[in-house]
């Protein structure tokens, strides 16, 4: 076994999970399967493969900033349900 039932009693232990003896056995088993596979895929052979953070090339798609000339109150306030004196008017929360 890759993993100890006290190791998973620790990891339980550290995530704050309450786990009864057969939640325990069986999440002992199941994390053992994940650590098999996992030295499974350790035995691959890496050499020479670029390491990448995403699997196809990412470019910035941010437009460049640029001034441009702003929105204007009327046609901001225009699908605005309410509006008083050039500002957005909304019902009142606090009493």
């Amino acid at each position: 076994m890759k993993i100890s039932r006290e190791q998973v009693v620790q990891v339980a232990k550290l995530a704050r999970l309450e786990l009864d003896n057969d939640e325990l056995d069986a999440l002992t088993g199941q994390m053992d399967a994940i650590l098999a596979y996992v030295d499974k895929l350790n035995e691959l052979d890496t050499d020479g493969i670029i390491p990448t953070s995403h699997a196809v090339p990412v470019e910035n798609a941010f437009r460049p900033d640029a001034p441009v000339p702003s929105l204007g109150t009327e046609k901001a306030l225009s699908n605005a349900p309410a509006a008083a004196d050039g500002c957005f008017k909304v019902p009142k929360v606090i009493e």
